[in-house]
């Protein structure tokens, strides 16, 4: 601790008191005066600016405070509690970010974007930032308290996620039927605890993913695969930049890509436990549902499915596709999906790269075994672990997260954000690409 940083932090604390006193004297951000919203925003600004130079000159120092020595694994969430607690005025605390929760999106003053900030710095300090990424490739606590169990039983009924394991495959189900699979909190939490069931159990060879039968009236008894983020969830204000947008791509998604970091074993030979993963697609994979399968081993597609990446109309960014779609796809490909909203029919995804095979729904069953039993060799999880370092040094990985991690922040709270999602949650149209869920 030196005495540089216990003076700034005391500065800190002393522009956030600032700010924090301007916003308790104004009216509920909706109910704010144009005059008004302009105080609040100098204020706001202020006292980011004093947040960003603080964590410039400290970020190393700061983590180094919170997880004593880099000793102490916190998760992200932990890690921002932490951070509010030791340094006051830097993030805020859980009791705000719980009454920022209680609101719409439009109706919140826009906390999160201090945890951007936050984590932005965090990760693009190499000492931290690569702490932080092997903390979040641990296994959960939740799936340690189920791993025996199902170990024994080979299932486990996790709420949005059913597992099975069978014939050595854990066969994951995405089975969020009232919403057609589109991920909220709730789901990120069941993925992250069923890919980590998956990885550390040792009769699992391989994983599967797949989308359950829905009961929605437009697809009744149809499988689906996903339908991205929870536009309801997001216009209600319950999508959350950590627990969703964050842990998300730090946690389950990276853990596909990368494997489960454990203590086990000798440290000389220490490695992530991989293993291959399959996905089968069926109807559609839309948003959050294509940006997964930038991370899988093996894509199976229905001829009848289709994917999308409408991250224009929905305004906010569309995860690591920005990082991985240029790989699969080429530059310009992936600038028209991105950009434009380009939508995909299966053999139109495989054609550049996207999908694997294309089979009749008929045969899809018969495929996925296929592809299943073709990735099981014993040189597979050393030469996928070899062609994910090189397609995606973890460098890059860290870099591209640590701007994700504040420009996604902006986005949530922007108001062609809000209005888009006020307008796809009310929406009716049954010719919109985007299903309403």
């Amino acid at each position: 601790m030196t005495a540089a940083l216990e003076e700034d932090r005391a500065a800190l604390a002393r522009a956030a008191e600032q700010e924090e006193r301007v916003l308790s004297g104004l009216p509920e951000p909706a109910d704010r005066s144009p005059g008004q919203r302009a105080a609040a925003t100098a204020a706001i600004d202020a006292a980011r600016d004093a947040r960003c130079a603080f964590l410039d000159a400290h970020a190393e120092e700061v983590y180094e405070e919170l997880t004593a020595g880099r000793t102490r694994r916190l998760r992200l969430p932990e890690l921002a509690a932490a951070a509010a607690a030791a340094f006051p005025g830097l993030v805020p605390g859980p009791d705000r970010l719980a009454r920022e929760q209680a609101r719409q999106q439009q109706d919140k003053e826009g906390h999160e974007i201090d945890i951007g900030i936050f984590f932005n710095r965090v990760l693009h300090a190499p000492r931290a930032g690569d702490h932080l990424l092997g903390t979040m490739l641990r296994p959960t606590p939740r799936a340690l308290g189920l791993l025996a169990e199902f170990t024994r039983t080979g299932t486990a009924d996790l709420g949005s996620v059913r597992m099975e394991r069978r014939d050595g495959v854990a066969r994951l189900t995405m089975c969020r039927d009232d919403c057609l699979n589109a991920e909220d909190n709730r789901q990120v939490e069941d993925m992250e605890t069923a890919v980590d069931l998956a990885l550390l159990d040792p009769g699992v060879e391989a994983g599967l993913l797949r989308g359950g039968e829905m009961t929605h009236h437009r697809y009744r008894g149809r499988r689906v695969f996903s339908a991205g983020i929870n536009l309801k969830a997001l216009h209600n204000g319950t999508i959350s930049l950590v627990d969703f947008l964050l842990r998300r791509e730090l946690g389950y998604i990276h853990k596909l890509l990368r494997g489960l970091v454990t203590d086990e074993g000798p440290a000389w030979r220490a490695q992530p436990i991989q293993k291959p993963w399959v996905a089968a697609v069926d109807t559609f994979a839309i948003g959050g549902g294509t940006q997964l399968l930038l991370v899988f081993d093996h894509v199976v597609a229905a001829s009848d499915a289709y994917l999308s990446l409408p991250a224009a109309q929905e305004g906010i960014i569309p995860g690591a596709s920005a990082l991985r779609l240029t790989r699969h796809t080429g530059p310009r490909p992936a600038r028209q999906i991105i950009l434009a909203g380009r939508r995909l029919p299966a053999d139109e995804a495989r054609a550049i790269g996207l999908i694997d095979e294309v089979h009749d729904p008929d045969t899809l069953d018969l495929a996925i075994e296929g592809a299943l039993q073709r990735l099981r060799g014993a040189a597979v999880v050393a030469n996928r672990r070899m062609l994910n370092l090189t397609e995606e040094p973890l460098e890059a990985f860290r870099r591209y997260m640590a701007d994700f991690a504040l420009h996604q922040a902006l986005r949530l709270y922007s108001i062609d954000v809000v209005t888009k999602v006020s307008r796809f949650t009310t929406a009716s149209s049954p010719t919109s690409e985007r299903p309403q869920t």
